[in-house]
């Protein structure tokens, strides 16, 4: 059997190539390449939505909800989340709310992005081992659970949005994070176990791909419509892989987009 490299995670925005990342076939990284100029109409001094103030205070405002996990503020204080959306919406980046983010789809609020994370780490004292990551969107929750796990597979089924969150993490080069593009509802068997797995968008159930490739003692954070609440309203929905079985535990009303099968 191969032996599979570690990928410790870093932020690093000088200019220059990543050492020791080594490519993953059928995998498309996101350390590609450096030097990304944040959106149009947004200061980078140190000021305005580059201030690490502004990143802060979203950080007090989550912790205000109740997230109290250490390295999930931490994470959440560190990646930019106005990189993430269209320039026409970077005044709203920290706020608590959802952005769409094209192709029908949307930003999830860092209220939730925090709460899922913090439920996926399930009190962990150190880095998660290997997360997979169901919808990546625009790639701004991957470059959370970068920071949270010893690596991340986030999949994609729209090439745009894959592109998007390509281009949006690259300046970023995390070794440790890498973007595929494919049928999220079939998980990435070639990646698992997972350590963990979470979904950005909400189905009818739980695909038993994913169930398949949770490792044993594993957590799978994700929101499920039917079966779970009356009127077929979204929860979320945390499944611990336990030697007994699956214990599953329905939390609080959730909104996201249809799960869907297939590329686009």
């Amino acid at each position: 059997m191969k032996e599979r490299p570690t990928f410790p995670a870093r932020l690093d925005f000088s200019v220059g190539k990543s050492k020791g990342n080594r490519p993953v076939p059928g995998v498309i990284h996101s350390g590609l390449s450096a030097g990304a100029k944040p959106p149009a109409g947004v200061l980078s001094h140190g000021v305005g939505l580059d201030s690490s103030a502004v990143r802060l205070n979203m950080v007090h405002k989550l912790a205000k909800q109740g997230i109290t996990d250490p390295m999930v503020l931490s994470a959440m204080r560190s990646i930019e989340r106005h990189r993430f959306v269209d320039s026409a919406l970077v005044n709203q980046a920290y706020e608590d709310t959802s952005l769409p983010i094209g192709l029908g789809q949307t930003i999830s609020k860092p209220g939730v992005v925090s709460r899922m994370a913090e439920l996926l780490r399930n009190g962990a004292s150190g880095r998660l081992g290997r997360v997979l990551e169901i919808g990546t969107g625009c790639g701004y929750q991957a470059a959370v659970l970068s920071l949270l796990a010893s690596e991340v597979y986030s999949i994609e089924r729209l090439r745009g949005l894959h592109d998007k969150a390509r281009d949006n993490l690259r300046h970023l080069r995390l070794a440790n994070l890498h973007l595929l593009f494919g049928d999220g509802m079939a998980g990435y068997a070639k990646g698992a176990p997972y350590a963990a797995i979470i979904a950005a968008a909400g189905g009818e159930s739980v695909p038993q791909a994913w169930v398949d490739q949770l490792a044993m003692g594993g957590r799978l954070v994700a929101p499920v419509s039917a079966g779970v609440t009356s009127g077929g309203q979204q929860a979320l929905v945390v499944i611990d892989k336990t030697p007994q079985g699956l214990r599953q535990t329905v939390l609080e009303a959730v909104h996201f987009v249809p799960l869907k099968s297939g590329i686009a």
